[in-house]
């Protein structure tokens, strides 16, 4: 989830990242990932990660029928959800107010950089919610994201906006996409020279779909984090990287467990640093909720994750 640069608006009635940031207020499992599965059931942990959802994927829903869609969300099993941002209208105490009344739990919020007048929404977010991680969403690309010089700046502006979240409480993390993985300065990628800058408590969200799109492997980012990735984004499909990336037309994603990526092998990886696995997906080619659901059941049915309440098998 994150706010868009301009673009065009897609011919069908679905809402691109941009029209859903212009009204903010503030499985089924696959043949091919069989040997995956009994791979991971040699090494289960446990006690597996939480398993959430990221609303950015049902916003159209939510828009429509907010209370319903969370009820809807609660009812296939997921543990709680990642907040984005909410239509035009709906308050964040209504937002909570929903969200207590479907029994979601909100494991971290999405928020734009605390700077000026985003400083007090981050502050008024995490009340409502009562929750402690605030993750910078991290869209658009900056463009300082193309020197070495410019990824330490946006370096600096991290830490300070760290200082402001542990002064409150709070925990700073930040959400990825391609380019820190894609971009090189100075020799190196970006999220290496992030790594270096960064001060050593923010926390990394690793969304492992933008990773592999990299071409990067998801799992062994994820070991190299270690305990500085107690979230990670869950999302499947081709992972293939494409210039219409950057106008917000990603390939339609799949459910989680029938796409390309290798999760079990992720979760290895992970060594239970990670708290909570969020399912998200910016875009899908049928019906997003069988989508989730198939995601939920695979997640859960091969120990993967652990929602709510038990996935009859």
């Amino acid at each position: 989830m994150h706010p868009e640069r301009p673009a065009d608006r897609r011919s069908d009635n679905r809402l691109t990242r941009r029209d859903f940031v212009q009204t903010v207020t503030a499985g089924m499992l696959g043949a091919t990932m069989l040997p995956h599965v009994a791979q991971y059931q040699q090494t289960a942990l446990a006690t597996p990660a939480k398993l959430g959802l990221q609303l950015y994927t049902v916003r159209d829903a939510i828009k429509t029928d907010m209370v319903g869609t969370l009820r809807r969300v609660a009812a296939m099993g997921f543990d709680g959800v990642e907040t984005a941002f909410w239509p035009d209208g709906v308050s964040l105490s209504q937002a909570s107010g929903a969200l207590r009344d479907a029994g979601l739990p909100v494991s971290s919020c999405h928020i734009e950089l605390p700077i000026g007048d985003h400083r007090q929404v981050m502050l008024d977010t995490a009340k409502a919610f009562g929750a402690t991680r605030m993750i910078w969403h991290g869209w658009p690309e900056d463009p300082r994201y193309s020197s070495l010089a410019g990824t330490k700046e946006l370096a600096a502006i991290y830490n300070e906006s760290n200082r402001f979240a542990k002064d409150n409480g709070l925990r700073f993390g930040l959400h990825n996409h391609w380019w820190e993985y894609r971009n090189s300065v100075g020799g190196t990628y970006v999220f290496e020279v992030l790594l270096d800058e960064l001060d050593p408590d923010i926390f990394f969200e690793v969304d492992t779909y933008w990773v592999k799109v990299a071409g990067h492997d998801p799992a062994a980012i994820v070991a190299r984090l270690g305990a500085r990735a107690p979230l990670l984004h869950i999302k499947d499909g081709p992972a293939q990287f494409h210039p219409n990336l950057a106008a917000d037309n990603p390939d339609p994603m799949t459910a989680v467990g029938q796409g390309t990526q290798n999760f079990p092998a992720i979760v290895r990886a992970a060594k239970g640093h990670t708290n909570w696995m969020v399912v998200e997906m910016d875009r899908t080619a049928g019906d997003v909720f069988t989508a989730l659901q198939q995601s939920c059941d695979y997640l859960v049915r091969n120990g993967l994750a652990r929602g709510r309440t038990p996935v009859p098998r």
